[in-house]
């Protein structure tokens, strides 16, 4: 049975799902934009090898909402107090996406991984310059910049949709009408249920994941990945460089558009730099676009049982 709780432990305040079992714990910790129940569809199946715990980070969800927080440093280190205070045992750590970034920090700087599992995290192109010519900086940290810098609409997830790279995809002809008429769509049902995840009619079900949790998925989170104040300056050299556990890389599909924007976490020189760097690290590649667990939902779960023998 799944759980809901809240840790709080000074300022400290982490929103989390829990499957109760006397197994390895397993933390796992979701990407930007959506929550901790972005994993909901892999929960009961890995609650078979696992204890789990899947934590909403700061800004998303449940969980504080305080932009001075928002970077790699205080969001570890709350999640760092609930797996010694909550968990209290060494830990399989998975991360997806900027999950992955906090995962690999956590590892780095304490001896509370037994396992590291990072699901296609973005490794130096979403740091520095680089962040530029990366997906997630032309789509959501863009959007959400623009979103805090204008006051007509105040409802993200409809901005956002509104507003998403994703329409750079449709032919240029029919663009705008097949734009319209989705959005449209997306109005009439942000009207009828807005408590709810957004769902549009004919919009792909993989795309639709991304929305999952960003009802209260506060943009001040994005706004420092658009001006790379979440990495507090520390270079993901010097995170790689410290972790001493075992770690699983899994490597979602590299695309490069045309116009030379990364259309993936990382790139293939990224992930050859970070191989380099992790002492133990095995790398599993799966073909599919970033949401391993959510597009290869069978495969995801069989790496994770085959972990734990």
């Amino acid at each position: 049975m799944v759980e809901e709780h809240i840790y709080k432990e000074h300022a400290i305040e982490l929103n989390y799902f829990e499957i109760k079992n006397d197994l390895q714990p397993l933390v796992l910790i979701h990407a930007q934009g959506v929550d901790a129940t972005s994993f909901n569809n892999v929960w009961k199946y890995l609650s078979k090898k696992y204890h789990i715990f899947s934590i909403d980070c700061y800004g998303h969800g449940k969980s504080l909402h305080d932009a001075k927080q928002y970077n790699v440093i205080d969001i570890s280190n709350a999640i760092i107090s609930f797996i010694k205070n909550v968990v209290k045992d060494k830990v399989y750590l998975l991360g997806h996406s900027s999950g992955g970034l906090i995962g690999a920090y956590i590892a780095s700087n304490t001896e509370l991984c037994d396992c590291l599992i990072l699901e296609d995290p973005p490794f130096f192109s979403s740091q520095g310059e680089k962040r530029k010519n990366s997906f997630n900086y032309i789509d959501l940290s863009t959007v959400c910049h623009n979103y805090i810098n204008q006051d007509e609409n105040n409802d993200f997830v409809l901005y956002y949709f509104s507003n998403q790279y994703a329409w750079d995809f449709f032919p240029e002809k029919s663009r705008e009408k097949i734009k319209n008429k989705m959005i449209a769509m997306a109005i009439k049902y942000r009207q009828k249920h807005p408590e709810r995840n957004l769902k549009v009619m004919f919009w792909p079900k993989i795309a639709l994941s991304g929305f999952q949790g960003m009802n209260n998925y506060d943009p001040l989170f994005g706004e420092t990945f658009y001006n790379d104040s979440f990495h507090c300056g520390i270079l993901h050299d010097s995170i790689l460089e410290n972790i001493q556990c075992k770690t699983l890389f899994m490597k979602a599909q590299t695309n490069i558009s045309e116009d030379g924007i990364l259309m993936a976490a990382l790139s293939e020189d990224d992930l050859e730099r970070v191989s380099r760097l992790i002492v133990n690290c095995q790398i599993i590649r799966f073909n599919c676009g970033h949401g391993i667990h959510i597009e290869k939902q069978k495969d995801f779960i069989k790496c994770l049982m085959n972990l734990k023998q």
